[in-house]
């Protein structure tokens, strides 16, 4: 099963690098844009037929190891279906 996760960081959270490509454009003239945020993709191929489980085991990697769960949220894409926002932390 192909799983994407999208990683980006929180919106209170400051984004330099989005700063200086929302600079850039704005420098070149895209005066349309109003706002960039960045992020991260990863794509695993996961070895399950069971889209529960599947869930779970890449919500546990990305709060293991693929997300800083203090200041980054994260999309689960499962064969390009994305999963309900998970719940809130006592850290949110």
């Amino acid at each position: 099963m192909q799983v994407t996760v999208r990683i980006i960081r929180r919106p209170e959270i400051a984004d330099p690098e989005a700063t200086t490509v929302a600079r850039s454009l704005a420098n070149l003239g895209y005066e349309e844009v109003s706002g960039v945020r960045t992020g991260r993709e990863f794509i695993l191929d996961v070895a399950s037929d069971d889209p529960e489980t599947v869930r779970d085991r890449v919500t546990a990697m990305c709060e293991q190891i693929l997300a800083n769960p203090v200041i980054e949220d994260y999309e689960i894409l499962i064969d390009g279906s994305p999963e309900p926002p998970p719940p809130p932390t006592a850290d949110s």
